[in-house]
C-alpha cells in the first residue's frame, strides 16, 4: 500500500490520539491555567473512599408514572387527570413507605420496588430547579426574574440540573466545582476525579476539572490509536513517529507543555486500562448500554486503589425520554433498562464491599404534565427522582408527593407541578456526604442559602446517613 506524506501525517492527527487521551490533555492544560484563578479553593483532603454515580434521564422522564399513588382517593384523582396515560393499579409494584402514603412503582420496576422496601432506595418527591421558593401566587409576567431561565426548554433545564444555577446559562457544573475543591483527596491527579461514560458534559466541568471520558466496553480508556499494539509494519512506523514527537524537546513552551501532557495522558490510559482489565466481577450485567456503563463504573471502583482514587464522581446519560408520543410503550421499555441497571449495579457494589461508600442518584430535565396530550405528555417542572446505596435511608419519600388535584397551590397550570424541593437541597445532601464542608456549600451551590441554613445541625433533606 502506498502512503503519501500528507496521508501519513494525517494518521498522526487528533483523531488518532483517542478521545480519553485528548480529554485528559485538556484536563491538564486547563488545570495549569486555572491554578491562579481567584475562585479556586482547595478543601482538606478526604482519606476514606466515596463515589457518586449520576444517571441522567435526558429528555424529561414522566416520573408521575414511574411512581403512582395507590390509595383509592389519590389513585382515582391520578386516573382522572392522566386519562389515557394512567397505569392500572393492579399492574403496579406496591410499596408502603415509612413516611406514609400508599404508592406503587411502574410495572417495569419490580427490582427497584424491592430495593425500596429493603431500605436501599429512597424517593425525592417533587424536586426541580428553583432560584427561590415559588408558589402558584407568583405572577408569571411580573416575577419572571424569579423563575429559572427557559423553564420548559430542554437545553436550559438539562443544563440547570447539572449546575443548580437556574439564573445563569454559563455556570459550571456542581460536580466539577466539588472536584476542584477535593482534588487533593486523590493521589493520582492525572486521571480526573470526574469520570464520564457519556462524553463531554456540564455536570463535571469545573474551573480546573474536566471529565475523564471512558467507554462502557473493552478496556474503558482509549489511548493513542495503534501506539501500544502496532501489529503491521506501517503501524509500527507510525507508533515510532508519535513516540519521537512526544519525546522531542521543544523550544516553544506551549509545544513542550502539550507534548508533556499527551505523554502523561497516554501513561494514565495505560494505567487505567490495565487496572480495569484485571477486574473480574461475578455480577452479571445486561447487554444494554446503561447496564454496561454501570459495569464499567463497577470495574473502575474496584480499581480505585491502583488508580489512586479516594473520591470519584461518575456520569451516565440515558437519552430518549421526551415522550410526547407513545409514552406508555416507550417508558415501559426504558424503565426496564433503568430497573435492571440499578439492580445489577447495587449487587456489584455489595460484591465489591463498597455498598455503603457509593451513592447513585437520578436527574432529568423536568417531569411531564399530569394531563395527557392525547398520546403522551408534555414538558413540565417538578417531578420525582431516586437515590440508591448503602448509606441511603430508604423506604421513605423525602419531600411531599403532590396531591394531584389541579387547583392546589403547587399547580402552575396545564398540569404542571411547581417543585417544592429545590435541586440545591437535593444536591447539598449529596455534596455534604461526599465531603464538602457546610461552610463551602455556597461555593458549589450558590443558591443554597435560600433553601437551607448551612450552619444547621440537620441535613437538608435527611436521606443520607
Amino acid at each position: 500500500m502506498t502512503y503519501t506524506r500528507r496521508k501519513f501525517m494525517g494518521t498522526l492527527s487528533c483523531a488518532a490520539l483517542g478521545s480519553t487521551t485528548m480529554l485528559s490533555s485538556l484536563l491538564n492544560l486547563k488545570a495549569a491555567n486555572a491554578l491562579v484563578s481567584p475562585t479556586y479553593k482547595m478543601a482538606s483532603p478526604q482519606n476514606d473512599y466515596k463515589a457518586l454515580v449520576c444517571l441522567l434521564l435526558s429528555g424529561g422522564n414522566d416520573s408521575y408514572n414511574m411512581i403512582v399513588p395507590t390509595e383509592n382517593t389519590q389513585y382515582n384523582t391520578y386516573k382522572d387527570i392522566r386519562s389515557n396515560q394512567a397505569l392500572n393499579t393492579s399492574d403496579l409494584h406496591r410499596i408502603n413507605p415509612l413516611s406514609g402514603g400508599e404508592f406503587g412503582f411502574h410495572p417495569s420496576m419490580g427490582d427497584v420496588a424491592s430495593l425500596f422496601n429493603q431500605g436501599e432506595v429512597a424517593v425525592i418527591a417533587n424536586v426541580g430547579t428553583l432560584i427561590e421558593p415559588v408558589t402558584r401566587k407568583l405572577d408569571f409576567v411580573k416575577d419572571i426574574n424569579k423563575l429559572p431561565l427557559g423553564l420548559f426548554s430542554h437545553a436550559d433545564q438539562i443544563q440547570q440540573w447539572q449546575t443548580s444555577v437556574p439564573q445563569d446559562r454559563s455556570a459550571l457544573g456542581w460536580a466539577g466545582k466539588m472536584a476542584d475543591m477535593l482534588r487533593s483527596s486523590n493521589t493520582n491527579t492525572d486521571i480526573s476525579m470526574n469520570i464520564s461514560l457519556s462524553g463531554n458534559n456540564v455536570f463535571q466541568a469545573g474551573n480546573i476539572t474536566t471529565e475523564y471520558t471512558i467507554t462502557p466496553y473493552g478496556q474503558g480508556s482509549v489511548g493513542i490509536a495503534g501506539y501500544e499494539n502496532a501489529s503491521d509494519s506501517f503501524s509500527q512506523i507510525r507508533a515510532q513517529a508519535v513516540k519521537s514527537l512526544l519525546e522531542q524537546q521543544y523550544q516553544d513552551v506551549f509545544k513542550q507543555s502539550y507534548a508533556d501532557v499527551i505523554k502523561t495522558s497516554q501513561a494514565s490510559h495505560q494505567l487505567f486500562s490495565t487496572a480495569v482489565s484485571s477486574v473480574s466481577l461475578n455480577t452479571i450485567f445486561s447487554p444494554n448500554p446503561v447496564s454496561q456503563s454501570m459495569a464499567m463504573i463497577a470495574k473502575t471502583i474496584a480499581s480505585r486503589s491502583t488508580l489512586g482514587m479516594n473520591r470519584q464522581v461518575f456520569f451516565v446519560d440515558f437519552p430518549g425520554w421526551d415522550h410526547h408520543d407513545e409514552l406508555l410503550n416507550n417508558q415501559a421499555e426504558m424503565l426496564k433498562v433503568v430497573n435492571d441497571a440499578m439492580k445489577e449495579f447495587n449487587d456489584a457494589m455489595k460484591e465489591l464491599g463498597v455498598h455503603d461508600d457509593v451513592t447513585s442518584f437520578m436527574i432529568s430535565d423536568f417531569a411531564r404534565t399530569l394531563n395527557s396530550n392525547g398520546n403522551g405528555t408534555d414538558h413540565a417542572w417538578g417531578g420525582n427522582v431516586l437515590v440508591m446505596g448503602g448509606s441511603v435511608k430508604g423506604n421513605t419519600f423525602y419531600g411531599n408527593y403532590p396531591n394531584m388535584i389541579t387547583d392546589t397551590i403547587l399547580d402552575f397550570g396545564g398540569g404542571i407541578v411547581i417543585p417544592k424541593v429545590s435541586t440545591d437541597e437535593y444536591f447539598a445532601e449529596l455534596a455534604l456526604w461526599y465531603g464538602v464542608s457546610p461552610s463551602d456549600l455556597s461555593l458549589v451551590l450558590p443558591n443554597i442559602n435560600k433553601f437551607y441554613d448551612t450552619s444547621s445541625s440537620t441535613a437538608p433533606l435527611g436521606f443520607l446517613m
